[in-house]
């Protein structure tokens, strides 16, 4: 059961300096800790393998690091080891009975290694015979179709690229990847409606903006480097409004932990208006926001008329929705929803910021599209200090995109590929993650490969998705550290471990360096400094070559074994196959790198009609039963993704656990329910009942009707097909409960 501690009052300050001590004194050494965290983030430094969030473009502090970055950071150049006589102490059944936490905190992997079929142990594998196992079993299929090779975000664009390429050769789009599962519907969203599916601002924008709103988003938690832009905004005397279920101590109030006098008093109070609306209830609130501009006819008709269409056919479907069911779908009070809108009509220069938050709802897409109608009605797009923000959660999930990591690949980055490697890709589209876990389990894939990440843990349908991964003949991931998808298999499965962005890279031609893509488009170098973990661990880019070479032997087009001894070579084919990177080995050498091109930030908008695209949305239609919630999955502060550092949150008063629900305190004694108490969560899709058992009520300041719980805990609760519309990303934001008592308390209060 996990206790309740006090909250915090503030981000940041002397807890996140301590907290970082702490990690680094535990995984690294607290003085070669600070040496690795020193070039965090610098131009010739790492780039961290956290969030995605930009550096400056000039001048950087020599602290560009978050107290969670320093997390990861640490995490991955921790001391401690996972070697081949730690899996023979530990079965693979013993494993799988300990937490996520506890797993990762093991330490890095030193070895290939390899489960049998019905053995209970991995045992250690060269990789010469890995590599010849995994070309067996893939050479072995009927149709290339029948494999899946998943993507985590945090590959770099030079593996990136060298995967989707080998997987071409093979045969299929089949790259699914953590795009499908976070921002997928942001990139939907607005390839339809501005032409490219990336944001549109850059950090110098924060500095000009007069308002910033930061909606379904987490950033003290998620994202802690953002707090500092926004400190700064608020400090030029920008409006902050904050839109979201649950009241985040990351956008109350902010303590710089690099700036010695924001250490003492109260810090930076950040949001000027909090409006706390119900979970999904988005569509309704913007709709409220835009009502209220067309009241006060506080339009921009040039630019209206000049750069977009659909705004009469918009205009008249606004005005049928009515007040009173905008603001009961919202929860927001009327005369909030007009604050919001005040301060959005007195802004010349307004940037909208968003996360999962949004993205992961059936109506995701329409969430996102909406906030593209509210600015476009006074032109907030394409001109200094405003503009879109959808915030990326991984360190390269934007970059793998740009590179080819896409299931749904264009026909023209197809023919440049081809053209340039002399082969014919494939042009029917692949499986998504959803897709790719259905394909698994009816039978119809039987190869599964991933490149990074810990895909059990961060798919929905937990029981669902183990079950469609045992049904393969293999599964192998390419990991640092070990995690929960290395203990629900195939009949064989391979642990392939690989470098980290920390450690150095080394090759036939030298040193090498990778790149990455943030946020707001920058293509940057990261080079490791730290010895690597073991030697015999290969580069992202060394795996990928060697197993092509392993299957196609001398059926390709392509020279693996040079592409991966010289970085350079593979940039160079980027520049060819890639839109926006040429003269791409000497940019990307300058300091802070190079932004890609971004035509809707000049206001090209390059949809079908040559202009930005007013959409029309109705309000999503909720049906809750008596005694039901809608739950949403988050993150807790000591994680990242699903990597779990404790079992504390600090900023929401948690520790020593995190089976949690939050509830309303009305709610709770509505459903007869106590504090602390022990209840199993039961989630509720098309007649399908899902449970995930012993979870502890804690009272929350949450919308009535509402529930969170943190995620990869409560993934088993999110039905595989409850999706977003046209963008296919789980519902998780959106999950439909009722809460039963543990019948394990019940037992015992009985007795």
């Amino acid at each position: 059961m996990s206790d309740q501690i006090k909250k915090s009052k503030a981000a940041g300050g002397v807890p996140a300096i301590i907290a970082t001590l702490k990690v680094l004194s535990a995984e690294t050494g607290l003085i070669r800790g600070a040496r690795l965290l020193l070039k965090v983030n610098q131009s010739g430094g790492v780039d961290c393998p956290g969030c995605a969030w930009p550096e400056p473009d000039r001048e950087r502090s020599h602290f560009e690091f978050c107290e969670n970055g320093a997390k990861h950071i640490a995490d991955e150049a921790t001391t401690r080891r996972v070697t081949p006589e730690f899996f023979q102490q530990w079965s693979v059944a013993d494993l799988a009975l300990q937490s996520d936490q506890w797993l990762g905190a093991q330490g890095r992997i030193t070895h290939p290694m390899l489960l049998r079929r019905g053995a209970t142990h991995y045992e250690a594998i060269s990789w010469d015979s890995a590599f010849d196992l995994i070309a067996a079993e893939l050479n072995s299929l009927n149709y290339p179709d029948q494999a899946i090779f998943y993507t985590s975000g945090r590959a770099s664009n030079e593996a990136a690229f060298l995967y989707q390429l080998f997987v071409r050769q093979f045969g299929t789009n089949n790259l699914p990847d953590c795009s499908n599962m976070c921002h997928e519907s942001s990139g939907t969203a607005l390839n339809e409606t501005i032409g490219i599916g990336k944001g549109t601002v850059t950090l110098e924008d924060f500095d000009r903006a007069e308002a910033i709103f930061v909606i379904g988003q987490n950033p003290g938690t998620n994202h802690p480097r953002m707090l500092s832009a926004l400190q700064r905004a608020k400090r030029n005397g920008c409006k902050l409004v904050h839109i979201n279920p649950l009241p985040e101590v990351g956008m109350t109030r902010f303590k710089h932990p690099q700036q010695v006098l924001g250490l003492f008093g109260a810090g930076t109070e950040l949001a000027d208006l909090f409006l706390q609306v119900r979970i999904n209830g988005d569509v309704a609130l913007l709709k409220g926001i835009m009502k209220a501009v067309l009241e006060r006819d506080a339009l921009d008709r040039d630019f209206i008329e000049t750069y977009t269409n659909g705004f009469e056919d918009f205009r008249t479907a606004l005005q049928k929705v009515g007040w009173e069911e905008i603001v009961a779908q919202a929860g927001v009070a009327q005369n909030l929803i007009k604050r919001a809108a005040d301060i959005f009509v007195s802004s010349n220069r307004t940037i909208f910021c968003w996360a999962m938050g949004l993205t992961q709802h059936r109506n995701a897409v329409a969430n996102i599209q909406e906030i593209v109608n509210l600015m476009l009605l006074r032109g907030q797009i394409g001109k200094p200090g405003a503009g879109l923000c959808p915030v990326r959660g991984h360190s390269n999930v934007q970059g793998d995109r740009t590179v080819g990591i896409w299931e749904r690949p264009t026909a023209a980055f197809l023919d440049r590929l081809g053209e340039e490697f002399s082969f014919e890709p494939p042009r029917n589209h692949g499986f998504d993650t959803v897709k790719a876990i259905e394909a698994m389990h009816d039978g119809q894939a039987k190869v599964f490969f991933a490149l990074g990440g810990n895909f059990l843990s961060a798919t929905p349908d937990t029981d669902f998705t183990s079950a469609a991964l045992r049904r393969c003949r293999l599964t192998a991931h390419v990991s640092t550290k070990l995690n929960r998808s290395h203990l629900t298999t195939g009949d064989r499965a391979l642990i392939l471990p690989c470098l980290g962005r920390t450690e150095i890279d080394t090759q036939p031609s030298g040193p090498q360096f990778v790149t990455t893509e943030n946020s707001m488009g920058v293509v940057q170098m990261s080079q490791g400094s730290l010895d690597p973990a073991s030697t015999e661990l290969l580069s992202e880019p060394q795996i990928v070559a060697r197993l092509a070479r392993a299957t196609f032997e001398h059926r390709t087009t392509v020279d693996w074994e040079q592409l991966a001894a010289n970085y350079d070579l593979i940039r160079e084919a980027i520049e060819r196959v890639v839109p926006g990177f040429e003269n791409y080995n000497a940019r990307v050498r300058e300091p802070g790198g190079f932004y890609l091109p971004n035509a809707a930030r000049e206001r090209v908008f390059r949809t079908p009609s040559g202009k930005a695209v007013f959409t029309v949305h109705q309000l999503p239609d909720h049906q809750l039963e008596p005694g039901q919630f809608l739950m949403m999955t988050i993150r807790s502060h000591d994680q990242f993704n699903t990597s779990v550092y404790t079992e504390n949150d600090r900023y929401r008063g948690i520790s020593n656990g995190r089976r949690v629900v939050f509830l309303n305190q009305e709610d709770i004694e509505t459903a007869g329910l106590q504090p602390q108490q022990l209840v199993d969560l039961v989630s509720h899709f098309n007649g399908e009942e899902r449970v995930a058992p012993k979870f502890t009520v804690v009272p929350y300041d949450i919308p009535r009707g509402c529930a969170a719980t943190y995620f990869p805990e409560a993934n088993v609760l999110v039905p595989l097909g409850s999706v977003a519309e046209k963008s296919n990303t789980p519902a998780s934001k959106s999950v439909v409960i009722s809460i039963r008592g543990n019948s394990v308390t019940e037992e015992a209060n009985h007795s």
